[in-house]
């Protein structure tokens, strides 16, 4: 570790304590190899974030960190062997080891590593200077590029020149928005956003795949809609999105969000910025690849019924919730609240919003096996006996007497029987 300079401050944490990462330290400690935390795990600690994955630097080569962990008991999988990483597991817990790298060749999608003992070089490689921090296992930290005076200032800078880097890999201008939503509290550093404009046209090289990924952790990010207002006027979310956009919707819901207390729902926001209807949901999917239940959530949070609206009675929402489920409900509801003229801490929006928290959908009391022990032959008469009897009970606002619902059940069926 003679090659990096420690810069303080020491870390402590339970992940860095605890039992499955102690073992992975211990193997190549054992062995005498140089290992450390770097990233995410480090960043997040000093912010008081909550740390999701470990992952791991070491100028050890693949197999010798793979021989490593069969020696310390540990199980190794070669999941990224071509980019030197190979995938630990302690105590049924995964991390992500790699050896040190330096690009060789890049061509904006992919990049031709070769391995280093340098870990200056490895950090001159990373995208941000807030991930180039590494931590040996009592927590001293390395800070080979200055990224935690970025991280104490909240500022999301490009680690060397910002367009050569985002030359390596387009993906790094939705990386930048991406973290400066969620780390830089909104803010942009100047040179990175001048790069990302001067290289927008990058972004139609990415897979569907990269971009959605990259997207839907935008959305989730607290500063998210002030982000996506600067990629609109800067003329990059077209890059992204198809269709008529509205990074407007997507800031109210936000802050509808924020005031109900509720994390950003990612299916809600891509709903408010980019779905103005139904119609335009499958040219969505195409283009960021959803998945067929990604989709059809997002269609169910534009549905146009205007029994949502609190201008209608609760009986009729409640009709509407026991349709389409609670999560449907509440999207639908945040979505046309967004869209609609009504004030952000509107009462009755409000109370609509948070009628699935007062009120549970009953479950259906009868099934077909229900209507078949009442003496009525198998076919298409049971079902509609079921649905005559879910109209009724429906218009009955959710009729609870079971001995009423008895005697409605039994008259339907004896209208088959005789």
């Amino acid at each position: 570790m003679s090659q990096l300079t420690a810069s303080g401050p020491r870390i402590t944490a339970e992940w860095l304590d605890a039992n499955p990462l102690r073992k992975v330290f211990a193997a190549f400690e054992a062995a005498h190899v140089d290992v450390c935390v770097v990233g995410g795990a480090i960043r997040n600690t000093l912010i008081d974030r909550r740390v999701i994955d470990v992952d791991l630097a070491t100028p050890a080569l693949p197999g010798a960190v793979i021989q490593l962990a069969k020696e310390g008991g540990l199980g190794a999988y070669p999941t990224g062997i071509d980019h030197g990483t190979v995938t630990l597991v302690s105590d049924g817990v995964g991390f992500e080891i790699t050896t040190l790298r330096r690009d060789v060749e890049t061509d904006g999608r992919h990049a031709t590593v070769a391995f280093t003992r340098s870990w200056n070089e490895d950090a001159k490689r990373r995208d941000f200077t807030i991930n180039a921090l590494y931590c040996t296992s009592d927590g001293t930290i390395y800070d080979p590029i200055g990224g935690l005076a970025d991280l104490r200032r909240r500022r999301v800078r490009f680690i060397g020149n910002a367009e050569a880097r985002i030359r390596e890999d387009y993906l790094r201008i939705l990386r930048f928005f991406r973290f400066s939503a969620e780390y830089g509290k909104g803010q942009l550093d100047a040179a990175g956003l001048a790069a990302a404009i001067a290289l927008r046209e990058g972004l139609t090289q990415l897979a569907a795949e990269r971009i959605r990924a990259e997207l839907l952790k935008l959305l989730a990010a607290p500063f998210a809609a002030e982000i996506v207002r600067t990629m609109r006027e800067n003329g990059i979310l077209e890059f992204v999105l198809p269709g008529a956009l509205n990074p407007e919707w997507l800031a109210r819901l936000q802050a509808i969000e924020t005031g109900l207390g509720q994390p950003p729902d990612v299916i809600c926001g891509l709903a408010a910025l980019a779905v103005p209807g139904p119609e335009t949901v499958d040219a969505l999917a195409q283009r960021l690849r959803l998945s067929n239940a990604e989709a059809a959530a997002i269609k169910a949070a534009v549905i146009v019924n205007p029994d949502i609206d609190p201008a209608r009675p609760d009986s009729a929402a409640c009709v509407v919730l026991y349709r389409v489920g609670r999560e449907a409900f509440r999207r639908a509801v945040l979505v046309a609240w967004a869209r609609s003229a009504a004030s952000l801490a509107d009462p009755a929006w409000r109370r609509r919003a948070l009628l699935a928290d007062r009120w549970s959908p009953p479950t259906m009391p009868f099934g077909g096996s229900d209507v078949l022990a009442l003496g009525v032959p198998a076919g298409p008469a049971v079902g509609e006996i079921l649905k005559a009897f879910e109209t009724w009970w429906i218009a009955s606002n959710f009729a609870a007497d079971y001995a009423e619902q008895t005697t409605k059940i039994k008259a339907l069926a004896s209208k088959v029987i005789h």
